[in-house]
């Protein structure tokens, strides 16, 4: 794993830092969902599978007019919080450094505790950043392989990390002599030419498992906050891009402005850009449509027909033997970052889980048994139970209602269906490992788990295999990746600093670097966070010896 190594710059506030190669964390065991004192077993045990998991690349189009990069001069504002930050400095090198994880995926020959072989990729939404059909083709390009241009349409870096752009609040590679915030405050390195390596194209070796998507608010919501209006798409296809907030647009109301009309951002001073066409809205319909189009296995990337026709963005997946993959869209469209799922996607979770359950319970707690035959459940979306909201007018409904599932009423309901066993989620960018024990019947439960982001520290994926320990248990052993790049970057004027896998070095030194959001920030989780074995009553055995170590 990689951590803190020597400082290599002093700031005025913080010290910046290389990064090393520190050793690797043993799986920790956790036991909640079983007791404490169950143990693995010596033998008998059997490998059922094995995907990875990918969440939150936020794959940007770093000079897109419809970004508010000046918002970031409120981060300290309460009024602001649900809006900043809205750029990175490594943001420009993303493309690199999922070209770097999808290096690594390809060169797993099977998981690290069972052997088995890597059989798909589970993503979680915000693969893009900001709803653009630029970005999503970009995305698509990388995972595909070939030679990409990471600018998402220019080949020439044209935003604010450029010489003459106002503010200091943003890193300036290149610049000697301007107000620099990164730089003076933070010991961020000078980097001249990186903008335009940057932007070069370069071959991008693609994705050559199976993958699945999902969709997340940044893939429907402009800075995944924003509904999208035609005021606005209009702006963003302009060559105007605003520097400022205008002075009469009062604080207090911003978020609420931002939600439903954040064309009013566009009104104070501009800078000229370079117009590209393709900037253009990704609506749901169209964002399941380019995965339907796409030549990647599986067809579709699990989106169905029935999705581009209903225009819903939720699916069943049954391509691992004896587990069903169920995604939700979490995402609203109506704005906001938190997520929700509604009555009618509710409803068709409920029937997709009955598929595949002998049992379950009815809301009113009565055991119906269906006749089905048992598979595991993993369930995906792209928000978890702490960002799963429901309304304050919901939550007034008499109990048995219909209405929008917020995290608690979904755990509610996964809890009626025992080989519900795994969770995989993103959003808050966090690692992070929830047991949630059932509470009508002891022993039984699942695991939510939720991975940190490629485009912020650590910048890692997770791998899960599932073992059956045979004594009536399974055990999902999750283990940390990192990419596939040096743990430090070659120096600025090294001509190998332009390499792509020197680029993705560099995205990740940054991001470990960002006040905010790198090595201090907690993001990469405790070890109880990363590489665990997760043991869980095995639903598809109803009676046997681990009866007898329940708590």
């Amino acid at each position: 794993m990689l951590g803190a190594g020597e400082v290599l710059r002093l700031g005025r506030d913080t010290p910046y830092h290389a990064l090393a190669w520190q050793p690797g964390e043993p799986h920790r065991v956790r036991r909640e969902l079983v007791g404490a004192s169950w143990e693995p077993p010596r033998t008998g045990a059997r490998a059922i599978a094995c995907l990875a998991h990918v969440t939150d690349m936020q794959l940007a189009d770093v000079c897109s007019p419809a970004r508010f990069e000046f918002f970031n001069r409120f981060a300290a504002d309460p009024r602001m919080a649900a809006l900043v930050p809205m750029q990175r400095p490594q943001e420009a090198l993303t493309a690199h450094a999922i070209d770097a994880l999808v290096r690594t995926l390809n060169a797993v020959r099977g998981g690290p505790r069972t052997g088995h072989p890597l059989q798909v990729v589970v993503t979680t939404g915000d693969a893009i950043d900001n709803a653009q059909w630029n970005e999503l083709s970009l995305w698509l390009d990388l995972l595909a392989g070939g030679v990409v241009y990471p600018g998402a349409g220019l080949t020439a870096y044209d935003g604010v990390q450029a010489a003459g752009w106002p503010h200091d609040l943003f890193w300036r590679p290149e610049v000697d002599g301007e107000p620099d915030l990164f730089r003076d405050r933070h010991g961020f390195p000078h980097r001249p030419g990186l903008l335009d390596a940057a932007f070069a194209g370069f071959s991008a070796e693609g994705l050559r498992l199976p993958w699945l998507g999902c969709h997340g608010n940044h893939e429907a919501l402009i800075q995944g906050v924003g509904v999208p209006t035609p005021a606005l798409q209009q702006y963003l296809l302009a060559d105007r891009k605003p520097v400022e907030i205008s002075p009469d647009l009062p604080l207090e109301d911003a978020v609420r402005l931002f939600t439903h009309s954040s064309e009013v951002f566009t009104t104070a001073p501009s800078r000229t850009v370079t117009p590209l066409a393709d900037r253009r809205i990704v609506d749901r319909r169209s964002f399941v449509a380019a995965h339907l189009s796409d030549p990647g296995t599986p067809e579709g990337h699990g989106f169905t027909a029935d999705n581009y026709r209903d225009g819903t963005a939720y699916y069943a997946w049954d391509g691992l033997p004896g587990v069903r993959v169920l995604c939700l869209d979490t995402t609203r469209v109506t704005g906001g970052s938190a997520g929700s799922v509604d009555a009618v996607q509710a409803r068709w979770l409920v029937e997709r889980l009955r598929e595949v359950s002998s049992t379950h319970l009815e809301p009113d707690g009565t055991r119906v048994d269906t006749g089905n035959a048992d598979r595991l459940v993993v369930l995906l979306s792209h928000h978890g139970s702490t960002t799963l909201t429901r309304s304050e007018a919901f939550r007034a409904r008499p109990p048995g209602e219909e209405g929008v599932l917020g995290g608690p009423d979904l755990v509610d309901l996964l809890h009626r269906f025992d080989n519900v066993v795994l969770w995989l989620n993103g959003h808050t960018h966090v690692s992070e490992v929830r047991p949630w024990l059932s509470p009508g019947e002891p022993g039984r439960g699942f695991w939510e788990v939720t991975t940190c982001a490629v485009v912020d520290w650590p910048g890692q994926a997770r791998l899960v295999e599932f073992l059956d320990n045979g004594d009536g248990t399974l055990s999902l052993v999750c283990t940390m990746v990192d990419h596939d790049s040096p743990a430090q970057p070659p120096a600025a004027l090294d001509p190998a600093a332009r390499d792509p896998r020197a680029l993705a070095s560099l995205h990740r030194e940054l991001s470990a670097n960002v006040p905010w959001a790198g090595l201090r920030s907690g993001l990469a989780g405790g070890p109880q966070d990363r590489n665990v074995e997760l043991v869980v009553r095995d639903p598809r055995r109803h009676a046997g010896s681990f009866s007898d170590a329940l708590p």
